[in-house]
């Protein structure tokens, strides 16, 4: 740690009628003291284990000071606390909570390791590793809800939504993607939708080359999901809901084969734009009636040139207004197999999956997802798994907050107002104890969450 002592206090000198002096010399002290809530969830979830069971450690043992699941826990838990930059580390090291997160104690337990240590480990990470700890975060979601709902769901939407990750540097694999007009990974999110709840549940994220179409890889996630799925709920209903890039024959071939529903946004083309031209037409007459915008909406049977057969396809012809701007038409096109009328298909179920952006800015602001900094491919995608988990934790965290004022807080306000505790640490031979603050605004709240993870009054 910097021990750079001129830079250790300041003085305000007109606060009040007295000097203020600030010192950073509070030993066993953090800013994190409410953190040991994301330990208790990762306990009960048992996500970390899962995570570290999948990596292979090549290091020779009789030289090793800084275990796997060490690395593992001091990356995420660091990443969750706010740290997302693995620089952090060379402050953290010390840092009683992050010690005390990592299994070690708080006081006299040894550091953590250090950035050059982390990054080494970041850096050794495979492309098996990787499989495995990804199947490993998709299995210890599906258990957790799986005991939760006692394997009675009725229906599981099934979410993947692409994203980008801008890169600034030579990053293997980044490449210029005209859509997002910058220079990019484009991964990949996957989140999972029980029966009619608010809340979408991240079970995979997949980073790719930021030239790849959307559509790369879906099979392969759905292929690895299926089976678990469906061991976990028996009987409920599976839903795949996914944006235009994804509409091809392959994918829609493998969603009818594994007999699942859909609904697919498909991008316009000359033929469609036809069948939507009368509805369209109507569409604008009535826009310029009511000086609003106007969505009116019907179905075709439709067959694109490689597909087999054709396939029901709902049209929406809408005309949007602005105050000051042009009128201006926007014809949407969903393929679909359920039989719901088309109004209802595209606004009560398509339309639905719009939450999913709020959960993907959770993860690039909340969490900082697309820090993605380093030059291998597969150690920014461990870097992305890791703040994947840490987002399950924060999810997790929101379900036990369902009786507080916290049970729809996104990522940002939880940490803020539940973990960022100013606490002073003692370790004794018996006992560690965290102090925190007597005037802590949620501290009921917080009470209440710790209950529901098992802690005991004391």
């Amino acid at each position: 740690m910097d021990d750079d002592s001129t830079r250790q206090g300041v003085l305000f000198s007109d606060v009040i009628a007295k000097p203020v002096v600030v010192k950073f010399d509070q030993e066993h002290a953090s800013s994190d003291g409410g953190a040991v809530l994301l330990q208790a969830c990762d306990r009960h979830l048992g996500l970390t284990e899962a995570l570290i069971g999948g990596i292979t450690d090549p290091r020779q043992s009789g030289k090793i000071r800084h275990a796997i699941g060490d690395l593992v826990r001091q990356r995420l838990y660091a990443i969750a606390c706010g740290y997302p930059d693995g620089n952090d580390a060379g402050r953290l090291g010390a840092e009683p909570i992050q010690k005390l997160l990592c299994g070690r104690d708080p006081v006299r337990g040894e550091d953590l390791a250090s950035q050059p240590t982390l990054s080494r480990f970041e850096n050794s990470v495979g492309r098996a590793d990787l499989y495995r700890m990804s199947v490993a975060l998709a299995d210890a979601l599906i258990e957790r809800h799986r005991r939760r709902l006692k394997r009675k769901a009725k229906r599981i939407t099934i979410d993947l939504d692409p994203t980008d990750d801008p890169t600034h540097g030579a990053q293997q694999l980044t490449f210029f993607n005209g859509h997002y007009d910058t220079w990019c990974y484009l991964p990949v999110a996957g989140f999972l939708t029980f029966n009619e709840e608010a809340d979408q549940y991240l079970f995979a994220y997949v980073l790719r080359p930021g030239n790849a179409s959307a559509g790369v890889g879906a099979i392969g996630i759905l292929s690895r999901l299926l089976p678990r799925l469906r061991a976990a709920f028996p009987r409920a209903r599976l839903r795949v809901r996914l944006d235009g890039g994804f509409a091809a024959a392959p994918l829609f071939a493998f969603l009818e084969r594994e007999g699942l529903e859909y609904v697919v946004a498909m991008g316009k083309n000359k033929v469609l734009q036809r069948r939507a031209a009368r509805l369209m037409g109507t569409a604008r007459r009535l826009s310029r009636e009511s000086g609003e915008t106007e969505h009116l909406y019907t179905e075709t049977r439709y067959a694109a040139g490689t597909w087999d057969y054709r396939r029901r396809v709902v049209i929406k012809a809408e005309v949007v207004r602005h105050p000051g701007r042009k009128p201006k038409d926007n014809p949407r096109f969903v393929v679909t197999n359920l039989q719901h009328s088309p109004r209802h298909l595209y606004e009560a179920i398509y339309c639905a999956r719009g939450d999913i952006e709020n959960r993907i800015k959770e993860l690039h602001h909340g969490l900082e997802i697309d820090r993605t900094s380093c030059s291998r491919f597969l150690a920014n995608q461990l870097r992305g798994l890791l703040s994947a988990a840490a987002y399950v934790l924060y999810q997790e965290l929101r379900l036990r907050a369902a009786r507080t004022a916290f049970r729809s807080a996104q990522v940002s306000t939880l940490r803020e107002h539940l973990l960022k505790l100013g606490v002073w640490v003692q370790s004794s031979v018996r006992r560690i104890v965290l102090h925190l603050p007597a005037t802590c605004v949620h501290r009921n709240d917080w009470l209440t969450i710790a209950n529901t993870l098992g802690a005991a009054p004391a």
